[in-house]
């Protein structure tokens, strides 16, 4: 084992230790950041609106500070765009993370000096984290790649702003500049197509050992290394066994990347955003991922099914329940207050607090009253893919409401790597699996309401010709798996 990796096992410990005091007192850990983050935000703007300096408690914060999303906190996020000063934190951000999809065009999220630091801690412990669970750290020699937005920054009123990933580029520590890739130039290409290609090049001789990125994009790198060297990724990446992926749910691309690795390598998943980061896979042997409690994010919870009804109610960590789909709702060292950033998750652990992500608040189906979320349609195609050849680049949901014959009907859009032998079939394991989830889904199949799920085959290179006509190939873009309209569905290219 070289030096490297044996300061890498020592440092992990360290960490593991250090960790330990706030997993041991979760609630006690997140009243601290409670506290905190009023007594540095009583001075802004936005505390003295919202009485930050009389605030002592949750239920009195909750009935000061209503939940807000981008739309809703806008007016106080233009003040800061514009350059002043102790609107939503103290002083001025450092950055802005530029992210798209809102209603009225891109959203400026702010990256303070308190802030940014969460994001290069929480990345780099979930690695010594896996170090120190696994013994495993010769990986540490290799070369190390993270499939991200282009660094370049550009500036509005003083402040520098650009991607997330590309921001985080500037802050690689130097114990891992060399061993880190592209090159810079390479990874300043926009264009994400003639981005990956000059990344094969790059790479491919080389000795990596770590790959990185969203599960879609990276698959697009394993294709073209395929291609180029005509094997599999394994024995192009002979010392390759660690994948770390965030964004979206591995599982229905893990059968598909172990076909293009030829083996199976370990992964850890992240939870990142923008707004922070908020959770990290903690144990190859555990599901879900370490919510973070420590690291400057007061965290709340709204029960999905109550959140757009009056009987909304926002509870605290020491309230959570195992399996319930919750509202993820933030307060952080950032500025962003009882923020709801779109996402929902389950518990899968309440000693220590571990989550999934089971999709967004936005992204799901109940044209008729089905409640149908991202988790389900995720497990339901792994439910099917079990035990078969099948194989699936990609695929997004939509509901049918005006078929020209028959019921209506939820249509699954898939691009296949390898297509079932009998399509109707597989479409039947699917409904089954969906039916067992969610009851509201089952009733409506069994009252005759809609008929059982019809899947439309997408071109090869379909969703990636979708993304790339909306202007959000690669990077951090993601396809949502769930619309409750038909404008992905009436875009996508099918056969």
């Amino acid at each position: 084992m070289s030096i490297k990796a044996s300061f890498a096992k020592l440092f992990a410990h360290y960490i593991h230790i250090k960790e330990q005091k706030w997993i041991q007192q979760p609630i006690e850990s997140q009243q601290k950041v409670f506290l905190d983050l009023l007594y540095q935000a009583k001075e802004t703007q936005f505390g003295k609106d919202h009485n930050f300096a009389k605030i002592k408690t949750f239920d009195h914060f909750a009935a000061q500070v209503p939940i807000r999303d981008y739309e809703e906190l806008k007016p106080y996020v233009d003040k800061v765009v514009k350059g002043e000063e102790n609107i939503l934190w103290k002083g001025k951000p450092l950055y802005f993370a530029k992210t798209s999809g809102t209603t009225s065009g891109a959203k400026y999220i702010p990256l303070t000096k308190e802030s940014m630091p969460t994001h290069i801690e929480a990345a780099r412990n979930a690695i010594l984290n896996y170090i120190h669970e696994t013994g495993k750290a010769d990986f540490v020699d290799g070369k190390m790649i993270f499939l991200q937005g282009s660094p370049i920054l550009e500036e509005k009123n003083g402040i520098k702003l650009g991607r997330l990933s590309g921001i985080v580029a500037h802050f690689v520590p130097k114990y891992l500049q060399k061993n880190r890739m592209p090159s810079w130039e390479t990874n300043c290409i926009e264009d994400w197509e003639t981005k990956v290609d000059a990344i094969v090049e790059e790479t491919f001789n080389e000795n990596m050992t770590v790959i990185s990125g969203i599960p879609s994009w990276v698959q697009m790198y394993f294709e073209k290394l395929q291609q180029k060297g005509n094997k599999s990724v394994g024995e192009i990446f002979k010392n390759f066994n660690l994948f770390i992926y965030g964004g979206v749910n591995y599982e229905p691309y893990r059968a598909k990347f172990e076909n293009l690795i030829g083996r199976k390598v370990d992964s850890i998943e992240l939870f990142p955003a923008s707004e922070g980061f908020f959770a990290y896979q903690d144990s190859q042997k555990d599901k879900g991922m370490l919510l973070l409690l420590n690291l400057g994010i007061f965290y709340e919870f709204v029960k999905a099914d109550e959140f757009f009804t009056e009987k909304l109610r926002r509870y605290t960590i020491g309230e959570v329940e195992l399996n319930v789909n919750y509202v993820l709702i933030i307060s952080t060292n950032a500025g962003l207050w009882a923020y709801n950033i779109g996402d929902t998750v389950q518990f899968t652990s309440l000693k220590p607090y571990r989550v999934i992500v089971s999709g967004r608040i936005k992204h799901y189906i109940s044209a008729f009253g089905e409640h149908v979320i991202g988790k389900e349609v995720e497990c339901a195609l792994q439910e099917a893919m079990e035990n078969t050849d099948v194989r699936v680049n990609e695929f997004t949901v939509a509901p049918q409401i005006g078929p020209k014959s028959g019921l209506p009907y939820h249509e699954w859009f898939i691009e296949f790597q390898n297509e079932p032998e009998n399509m109707d079939e597989f479409a039947l394991k699917m409904d089954y699996a969906m039916r067992k989830q969610n009851v509201y889904y089952d009733d409506l199949i069994v009252g005759k309401v809609l008929r059982t799920l019809v899947i439309t085959k997408v071109v090869k290179n379909g969703f990636q010709d979708y993304m790339k006509s909306i202007g959000k190939l690669g990077g951090q873009n993601k396809l949502p798996r769930l619309s409750n309209d038909r404008k992905i569905a009436d875009m996508l290219k099918t056969e």
